[in-house]
This record gives C-alpha cells, sequence and structure tokens, in this order.
C-alpha cells in the first residue's frame, strides 16, 4: 500500500509539473503554537499543495476534542480547512487523502462525517495503524491542487 502511494505521488509530481518552471515552497504554520514544529504545514510544488497529517486537536487549547471519532474527524477536516483557507483554497480543492485510523472498526463512523466534507469524491486511501500522535483516533492527510 505504502508503494502504491508513493508512486502516485511521484507520478503526480512528474507529470504535472514544470521543470522549467517548478518551485518549491515550505510553508511556515499560520499557527504561531506551531511555529517551532520540524515539518511545514503545507509544500507547495507547483500548483500542488501537500498537507502534512492533521489531527483532532483544538488549536487554541492544543488538546484533542472530546467525544469520539466522529468529533475528532470533524476537528480534523476543520483543521485542514484552515489550512487550505490560510493559502486560499477550500476543500473543493482536494484531490487526494489519506486517512490513517486507530481502529478499523470506526470506518463507518469516519465515513459518514468525511462524506460531507468532500461531496467531489476526492481519491483515498484508508488504513488503520496504532499509535497515532497525542493518543489520536484519526489522521488525515491531503493533496490539493490550485485550479
Amino acid at each position: 500500500m505504502k508503494n502504491t502511494f508513493l508512486v502516485v505521488v511521484i507520478s503526480i509530481l512528474l507529470f504535472s509539473c514544470n521543470s522549467d518552471t517548478t518551485t518549491i515552497n515550505f510553508y511556515k504554520s499560520h499557527e504561531p503554537k506551531k511555529s517551532e514544529t520540524p515539518f511545514s504545514d503545507i509544500v507547495q510544488v507547483g500548483n500542488l499543495y501537500f498537507l502534512s497529517g492533521q489531527v483532532g486537536m483544538d488549536h487554541t487549547t492544543r488538546t484533542l476534542v472530546d467525544g469520539g471519532i466522529k468529533a475528532e474527524t470533524k476537528q480534523t477536516l476543520e483543521n485542514i480547512k484552515a489550512v487550505l483557507k490560510h493559502h486560499n483554497m477550500g476543500m473543493d480543492n482536494v484531490v487526494k487523502c489519506t486517512v490513517i485510523l486507530s481502529d478499523i472498526n470506526d470506518f463507518s463512523a469516519f465515513n459518514k462525517v468525511y462524506k460531507t466534507y468532500f461531496p467531489q469524491k476526492p481519491a483515498r486511501t484508508t488504513f488503520a495503524a496504532k499509535g497515532l500522535a497525542v493518543g489520536a483516533k484519526i489522521e488525515i492527510e491531503c493533496i490539493a491542487a490550485k485550479k
């Protein structure tokens, strides 16, 4: 699965970027409390934007929201929306999501919330893994394309 994702990302990069004019921009977080993190919230390569994974953390308190998988999914997607908005994009710019659940049994509940944010149905990979950051139930990373 990881190899397939890597091939897709490399293919997107190769076919969507003109090597003569493509620049790579590593953007600092729009959140002051994340200024010292060792990663960018979003990296731009041509017209593609690669978003770092987001979890269901309320960024005003820096704690996970209460309420289980549905509440964390909603907050995760709101966090993604905030990053996109900061770069003059919306959820309709998202073309690919990778979703990591801490428990695959949460798939149905997560999917109910997810569908309300992505009526355009971007490509998606979903899997479960143990030990997500800060004890999260879900993490989502996205690739967006500027129109």
